[in-house]
């Protein structure tokens, strides 16, 4: 009987319910449970405590959330099914190649010149346009705080000499 303490007592159970005992210690514990029924007791108990646990620690999730896990589930099911995926065992060397080859797309055009959409020309010239306004400003005012800082050190230079002769 005391032994059966000792095993009770000894964390086995716990570890067991948490899901970290070995194989081996679980096969002795089921082994045990089923030949002593304090032991059977005490791991009902554990496992009830430890469910009383989850249930006060339980966060519930916002209202909204099963009825958009609801929507996206019908969602799929709306959307036609995909096809199957074929998968083509071949040596590595060809696998290999092929992943190489998919690796680009080939495009082949009649010109050099890029072309861009009419509403992006727009588009990207109002950005070049506001681009360089944005240069002038900056000149402007790195001119505009270089000339502040030089007329800054002239009037301290004719403070420091009005404080000289006083």
């Amino acid at each position: 009987m005391v032994k059966i303490n000792e095993y009770i007592e000894s964390g086995i159970l716990e570890s067991y319910v948490l899901g970290a005992a070995s194989k081996e210690e679980a096969e002795e514990l089921l082994f045990l449970k089923a030949k002593h029924p304090e032991i059977r007791d005490a791991l009902f108990d554990l496992e009830i405590d430890l469910e009383h646990i989850a249930h006060q620690m339980a966060i519930s999730p916002p209202p909204n959330v099963w009825l958009r896990i609801e929507d996206n589930i019908n969602e799929l099911k709306k959307t036609a099914q995909p096809e199957a995926l074929i998968v083509r065992r071949g040596s590595k060397s060809t696998d290999s190649a092929r992943e190489k080859e998919e690796q680009f797309i080939s495009v082949e055009g009649s010109s050099d010149q890029m072309r861009v959409h009419k509403a992006w020309r727009w588009v990207l010239l109002g950005i070049f346009i506001l681009g360089k306004i944005f240069l002038g400003f900056a000149i402007y005012f790195y001119l505009q705080t270089k000339e502040d800082e030089r007329e800054i050190q002239a009037l301290k230079s004719e403070l420091n000499i009005q404080q000289r002769h006083k």
